[in-house]
Parts: C-alpha cells; structure tokens; sequence
C-alpha cells in the first residue's frame, strides 16, 4: 500500500494526556453496560475501512485499550501516513471484552478524527504536488488536540504552521490596530523578540509594500484575489525581497492550484483542521473460546 507521508511519531507522554482525558470523559465512574460481561471474557475484534483514507492515530488507538487490559494486542496491516482501500481490514485486536467494549468508542472516535484530518491534508496536498510550494495548517485546531492534528497533517504530506501562539509571531488586523503603522508594529517585535520570525498579514498592496521596506520575514496575503496575489509575487520579485508570501482565505480544493500557480511560497488553510470530516470505520468484536 502506498505511504503518503512517514512523520516522527508524538512522545508516548503527549499521547498518554490525550487518552487519559478522552476516557475520563466518557468513563466516567464505570461502564456499567460493559460490566455485564464476566470479567475474564476474551474477545477478539477487526476494524475495517469503508471508504479510502489516509490512516493516522494508531498510537491512541493502542493506547485506549491497554489503558483497560495492559495485555490486550492490536495486529496493523496498515500504519500511520499509509494510503487505506475502502473495505481493507486495518488491524485486529485481541483482550479482555470489557476492555475492548469500553475503550471501542474513544479508540474509534481518535482513530477516525486523526485519519480525517490526514486524508483532507492529502487531498488539498495532491492538487499541488508538483509545485514548489508549501502547504500549511493554521491554529484552527479542535481544543486539546492540537499536537494530535498537527500530527496527522504531517501524516497527510502537508506542513505544520506555529504550534501556538508561543513559537513564532503572526501579527493580524487586531494586532496592527494596536500601533500606529505596520512598520512600528514590526519594529516592536523584531526589538523584543530578535529570534521568533515576523509574520504580518495585509489586506493590501500598499500594505505588503510597507511590509516589504521593512524587511518582514513572511507576509500573509489575506483573501487576496488569484490577480491580486500575482501582483504581490511581481511586487516582490521586482524588489529582489526575500520575504515570503503567503497566501490564506477562502482557499478550497477548487481554487487551490491557481493560487498555487500564482507564485506564493506558502498556502495556509484552516479547513485542514476545522472542517474535517471523521473517516468511517467500523468495528466488529466476537467472543474467544
């Protein structure tokens, strides 16, 4: 099976956070549906693929089960960053049944979510493949998961942004509201953080001619049109400027290889996290001797 991206796996710590509060959530004090199944039971269960996807989130998976039955043991046919059929059979899993009936639904729900996110990556990827572009996720990211869908868009072939407002500095509209000029607004970062690279979005070309006099690391070219980002890559190139742009808004699957063609260096698109649809998978369990 073809693999569309090998990332470096997250720490064992950063997936264990996000499992212990995924099952707090739906455990609760107990399962008491799954408690009427004796407790020495064991069962075993395959998860099938109905529809084609990129395949991420194996690590959370194993983790919800072993956080009931240490011993339980899942068998991949596919792994993280792997192109999936539909109807292929992803993995089986063998434990105790209440392990695997209690931890089913987090392991699923992370499971699909994850893929998802990596498949929509994929398939904004595909479409410009062949240019020397680069595209990126933003911050709109499902709240405490975000090292998680990070992740899963690098499965999916695309690139991370900043991880947080903590690692880089993105001056917005509201930011430059603060100051006098978009210049001041730069000035001011570049003096109190010497290391962090200046992003700074304009609406405008004079603008991005501002930002370009200033020597900006990278501008943000906000729900430009197709024409008006070809105009900004001309202004740029014209000045021999190092600043790279980037371009974000309103950029679909539709639309994304003429902006691509445009010249930008960067394309950064919400939708890779915000509006992702969870991959269908299902799950099916029988009993052991």
């Amino acid at each position: 099976m073809p693999t569309i991206a090998d990332p470096k796996p997250l720490s064992t710590e950063t997936v264990r956070e996000d499992i212990v509060r995924a099952l707090a959530e739906d455990l609760g004090e107990g399962d008491p549906t799954a408690a009427l199944v004796g407790e020495s039971v064991q069962a075993c269960a395959t998860v099938i693929a109905r529809e084609p996807a990129v395949l991420c989130g194996t690590a959370w998976f194993e983790m919800a089960f072993q956080a009931f039955d240490a011993n339980a043991t899942i068998s991949w046919e596919a792994s993280d960053g792997d192109a999936i059929a539909a109807e292929q059979r992803i993995c089986t899993i063998s434990g105790t049944a209440r392990a695997l009936l209690s931890a089913e639904r987090t392991a699923l729900n992370l499971l699909q979510t994850l893929s998802g996110t990596a498949t929509t990556a994929h398939r904004y990827r595909e479409r410009i493949a062949d240019l020397p572009v680069t595209l990126l996720d933003t911050r709109k990211t499902i709240p405490g998961l975000r090292s998680a869908q990070k992740y899963a868009i690098r499965c999916g072939g695309a690139s991370n942004h900043r991880m947080g407002l903590y690692d880089a500095i993105l001056i917005k509209e509201n930011h430059l509201a603060m100051f006098d000029s978009l210049s001041a607004a730069f000035n001011a970062a570049r003096e109190l953080f010497p290391k962090l690279s200046v992003e700074i979005e304009v609406e405008h070309l004079h603008q991005l001619e501002e930002a370009l006099t200033a020597g900006v690391d990278i501008v943000l070219l906000d729900n430009f049109t197709v024409q008006a980002m070809r105009e900004a890559v001309a202004l740029r190139n014209n000045r021999n400027s190092k600043t790279l742009l980037e371009a974000s808004g309103g950029i679909t699957l539709d639309n994304i290889r003429a902006v691509a063609e445009t010249g930008v260096n960067r394309i950064a698109i919400g939708a890779l996290t915000k509006d992702l649809r969870a991959i269908d998978l299902s799950m099916r369990m029988e009993m052991v001797g």
